[in-house]
């Protein structure tokens, strides 16, 4: 994975609760085993006509959201079913930080797993921001290392447990977490070697 350290982006905002998994990315589309890919299919039955033309009243298909890399949502963001295809369709239609109230426990651990920061701010915060990006193409930027979301008019901080915060920082997934412990792994097998030389279960 990509470090991320800073980010600055304009945010979509998705003024909705309770968006779970099969709305961020339908059951039908499950059945590619790459993790790319995905990001086409991101709110697929709110995005697209049974034609497959855009809808004009979903706020994703406007023009000034065309290029947003920070998605806004409501309370309980990412519930439902645990599929990992949801933050991949996130990342893979270029979203890299999900600011929600609150977010279901699976959805947001599986971010961290993925390079997307998910942000939990308070429901001021979150409500001021998606007015400001629902009336202009608002600017944020996101500093990880100091924990804090700042734009016009706006500044706060926000938490994050410090194992999460050091996974994104140097890019690692927990394969990589776990191979920063490569030489104590090595002595442990090296040892456990000996030990099944000499005949000691």
């Amino acid at each position: 994975m990509e470090p991320l350290k800073k980010h600055h982006g304009i945010v979509y905002p998705l003024n909705r609760s309770n968006v779970d998994t099969d709305q961020i990315i339908p059951k039908q589309f499950l059945k590619r085993i790459e993790r790319t890919g995905f990001g086409q299919f991101l709110f697929y039955n709110w995005r697209f006509n049974d034609d497959g033309s855009l809808k004009e009243n979903f706020s994703l298909n406007d023009p000034k959201y065309k290029d947003a890399s920070i998605l806004v949502g409501g309370e309980n963001f990412g519930c439902g079913s645990s599929r990992e295809h949801a933050p991949w369709a996130i990342q893979d239609y270029g979203f890299k930080v999900v600011i929600a109230p609150s977010f279901a426990d699976i959805f947001y651990n599986n971010c961290f797993k993925n390079g997307i920061l998910p942000i939990q701010l308070p429901n001021s915060a979150v409500e001021k921001l998606m007015k400001k990006a629902d009336e202009e193409t608002y600017g944020l930027s996101v500093d990880l290392e100091k924990q804090v979301v700042y734009g016009r008019e706006m500044e706060v901080n926000f938490d994050i447990q410090q194992y999460h915060k050091e996974m994104l920082l140097n890019g690692w997934d927990e394969i990589a977490v776990t191979l920063t412990h490569e030489d104590k792994i090595d002595q442990y097998e090296n040892n456990t070697k000996g030990v099944k030389t000499l005949g000691i279960s």
